[in-house]
């Protein structure tokens, strides 16, 4: 309980200073930092993260309809709110830069891996859920909802955090690394979090 109370502090610094860092990219139109190409990684992972994230929304508020159990309802709101907002600031650098929110190439080709996720049964990214999986998801309850929530959201964070570190590398707006940097952080931390919760109900990460 401590930790989930401690991430959730850790999530409300990252959404104050996000208002702050929105800001920054806005003014660096006129500070001679050159905005980003429709091709950019800047661009792409925007785009795609924003995708990413979506689902994760989608899975957090899917579990807090299907269990009573608090650490787990409070780490789903503290997800959903957390990547809700990065979402929101992702689409809006996107608004920004004049660029579009979609593109005709394949997820991910900005870290030179678009042919890796073939969208197979909607999972358009590697983490990401499968359409089968959500629905089955949708008729969980309980301790069962719980565990498959947790085994899910792992697979989800360590495909983030996969394209985060992309972004990390590639990316040349300072402000964005950054905030790809702090999911990178944030992420591992709930990911070892959701390890112990797995752990308590007798399961553990999927392989």
């Amino acid at each position: 309980m401590r930790q989930v109370g401690w991430i959730a502090g850790t999530t409300a610094a990252v959404l104050v200073a996000a208002g702050a860092i929105t800001y920054a990219v806005a003014e660096s139109d006129g500070s001679g930092t050159k905005v980003p190409s429709a091709d950019s990684a800047d661009a792409g992972f925007a785009r795609d993260m924003a995708v990413h994230h979506q689902q994760a929304v989608e899975m957090s508020y899917i579990v807090r309809d299907r269990t009573d159990n608090v650490e787990v309802r409070r780490l789903a709101y503290d997800i959903a709110q957390t990547q809700a907002n990065q979402r929101g600031m992702l689409l809006g650098w996107l608004d920004l830069w004049e660029l579009p929110k979609v593109s005709a190439d394949a997820p991910m080709t900005w870290m030179g891996m678009g042919d890796m996720a073939s969208g197979k049964d909607g999972a358009l990214m590697p983490g990401m859920a499968t359409n089968t999986e959500m629905k089955k998801l949708n008729t969980l309850n309980g301790k069962q909802a719980e565990v498959f929530y947790l085994q899910l959201m792992t697979d989800h964070h360590k495909g983030g955090i996969h394209m985060a570190e992309g972004c990390v590398a590639k990316c040349t707006v300072g402000v964005e690394k950054k905030l790809a940097q702090g999911m990178v952080d944030a992420q591992q931390s709930e990911i070892q979090l959701m390890a112990d919760m797995l752990k308590e109900r007798g399961a553990k990460a999927r392989d």
